[in-house]
C-alpha cells in the first residue's frame, strides 16, 4: 500500500529540513513525499533542492493559502492513503507510517487512522508543552468543536475524491470542515492509534493567540450551521475547559 505524505510549506526555511527529514526517516517502504511551495521569499526552496532526489514530487508556485496548496497537493498524489505533516512538524519517532500502514490492514478494516500530538516550541522541539490526546474523540463531541488531531489524520485518498478536498473560503477551520463532513456527515470509519505520533510547532493558524481564537470559533459555528449539527458558542467555548488539562499531560 502506496501511502502519500503531503508538505505545503510558505517562508519556512528555519524548520522545513527537519520536516523533510522526518519523512525521509521513516521505516515504511512505500511512501510518496510531496512538498507544495507557495513561492516561498526565504531559502525555503534552497533547502527543498538538497533532498529533490528523494522527494517524488516538488511544485513551487503561487496559491490561494495553506488549504489551496493542501489540495494541489491531494491531487497530485497517487497513494492510496494520503497523510499531511505540517513544514513546522515532523513524526514523534521512524516508525509512525509503519504503525499508520498496519492500521490500515487490520481486521477492522478502517478508512482513516489518527493518533496522537505533543506541542513542542520551536526552539526546544525536544520539550513536549502540551500534549492532545484524540482518545476521548468521538463524533457527537463535533459539535462541541472537537476533532481528531488533524495532523495525524491518514486517510483513503478515494475519500478526498468523493467528499471533497479543503474548503478555500474558510481561514483556519477547514480542517475541522473536513474531518466533519468525514466522520460525522459520511460516516467513515477510523481507528485510533493511542500514541504520540506528531510533534507539532506551537503557534499555527489555530494556536495564536485570542484573534486566531475568535475567528477559528466564528468558522466553527458557520460549518455546524452549514452541515446541520447542533452547535453554540457556549458549546465551543465550553471545550477550552477541557484542553487546560492538555498541559498537564505534557510529560506524557
Amino acid at each position: 500500500m502506496k501511502i502519500s505524505i503531503i508538505t505545503v510549506v510558505y517562508n519556512r526555511e528555519r524548520t522545513i529540513e527537519r520536516a523533510i527529514q522526518s519523512v525521509l526517516s521513516q521505516s515504511y517502504p512505500d511512501i510518496e513525499y510531496i512538498i507544495v511551495d507557495g513561492l516561498s521569499k526565504d531559502s525555503t526552496m534552497s533547502v527543498v533542492q538538497q533532498y529533490k532526489d528523494r522527494i517524488h514530487t516538488i511544485v513551487s508556485e503561487k496559491d490561494k493559502g495553506m488549504y489551496d496548496a493542501l489540495n494541489k497537493g491531494i491531487q497530485l498524489a497517487s497513494g492510496d492513503v494520503i497523510g499531511i505533516l505540517h513544514a513546522d512538524d515532523e513524526f514523534a519517532s521512524t516508525d509512525v507510517v509503519e504503525k499508520i500502514a498496519a492500521q490500515f490492514s487490520h481486521h477492522s478494516q478502517p478508512d482513516a487512522v489518527y493518533g496522537d500530538v505533543g506541542f513542542v516550541r520551536e526552539e526546544a522541539p525536544d520539550k513536549i508543552v502540551r500534549y492532545y490526546s484524540s482518545a476521548i474523540f468521538k463524533p457527537s463531541l463535533i459539535e462541541w468543536g472537537f476533532i481528531p488531531a488533524h495532523t495525524t489524520f491518514f486517510c483513503y485518498k478515494k475519500y478526498f475524491e468523493q467528499y471533497g478536498g479543503y474548503r478555500t473560503d474558510l481561514q483556519i477551520a477547514a480542517d475541522f470542515d473536513l474531518l466533519a463532513r468525514f466522520i460525522r456527515k459520511h460516516n467513515i470509519k477510523t481507528n485510533y492509534i493511542p500514541e504520540m505520533l506528531v510533534k507539532m510547532n506551537l503557534g499555527g493558524k489555530s494556536t495564536n493567540g485570542i484573534s486566531s481564537t475568535i475567528r477559528i470559533n466564528k468558522e466553527l459555528k458557520q460549518v455546524l450551521k452549514e452541515q446541520q449539527l447542533s452547535s453554540s458558542y457556549f458549546k465551543l467555548y465550553a471545550r477550552y475547559f477541557i484542553k487546560i488539562q492538555e498541559y498537564w499531560k505534557r510529560g506524557k
